[in-house]
């Protein structure tokens, strides 16, 4: 990995990392940003494109074990400190940034076999970028196949998610369907024979603890105000509620992504 100095933050090298306080242009030009050594190692060890690394002179040393293997022709490019700070529009205390290039996952029906059980979350404008990083390392945890979003939901490859993600976003694959993740769900209804789990507040609803399933499984979840429309929760085969004691109304949606997760656990 060459070490390139720069001295002029308007080096048009730089131009995806300038003011990223203010912006994240990344998630509609291909690109995404890991901050901090150990999401830029986790990065520089996926199966991700990587573009560049940033850091600062004072940060130089912790890059050393990385500057070899197959990814000795990422260019690093080393600022002052004070410069960096500038160009980044913050406090550049994680002293390092990495450039990945976004990629689609596989078709999903290459990570599907149908003789075998399969757990998928489907997210259903779920805007919060912490609850979307939240979802993706519980996903990983439970041995999640994949992770699916549909229109309204924050950027799973955003600095925030991804940081909360602990990294796991460069590890479960996701995908991204927008306007089309209800006809994508029944196509895994078809393809594996998914049950299709949607997590909701009823009262009619069955008791998650009460649910077992053989087959494998797609836990959907919603807004985190408004929760699931009813477009998701008639599609659904089964609608569940977690069961609280009496005063509590609700539970935030990676909280109940994790209790869901933990019930359909592949084990």
């Amino acid at each position: 990995m060459p070490l390139i100095e720069v001295h002029e933050i308007d080096d048009p090298r730089l131009h995806v990392y300038r003011h990223l306080k203010k912006t994240n242009l990344t998630r509609w030009s291909g690109q995404f940003i890991a901050e901090g050594k150990k999401l830029v190692v986790q990065l520089l060890e996926s199966e991700f494109e990587v573009e560049s690394v940033l850091t600062s002179e004072k940060f130089v040393d912790l890059l050393e074990p990385l500057a070899s293997g197959r990814r000795a022709d990422v260019p690093i490019y080393v600022l002052p400190h004070r410069l960096a700070q500038m160009l980044v529009g913050q406090k550049f205390h994680a002293g390092m940034l990495g450039c990945g290039i976004r990629h689609a996952p596989p078709p999903l029906t290459e990570l599907v076999t149908p003789d075998r059980r399969h757990l998928f979350v489907a997210c259903a404008g779920t805007e919060n970028p912490d609850n979307i990083g939240a979802i993706l390392r519980i996903a990983a945890a439970f041995g999640v196949t994949a992770v699916l979003l549909g229109s309204g939901c924050s950027d799973p490859f955003s600095r925030r998610a991804l940081r909360v993600s602990m990294g796991n976003a460069l590890r479960v694959p996701v995908f991204e369907y927008g306007d089309e993740l209800s006809a994508r769900l029944l196509d895994l209804k078809q393809h594996c024979r998914a049950e299709l789990v949607a997590s909701l507040l009823a009262d009619d609803a069955e008791h998650l603890r009460d649910v077992t399933l053989e087959s494998s499984v797609v836990v959907l979840l919603g807004n985190e105000d408004a929760g699931l429309s009813d477009e998701f929760i008639e599609l659904a085969d089964r609608r569940v509620t977690i069961p609280m004691h009496s005063g509590t109304d609700s539970l935030n949606v990676s909280v109940a992504a994790g209790i869901f997760l933990h019930h359909f656990a592949l084990r």
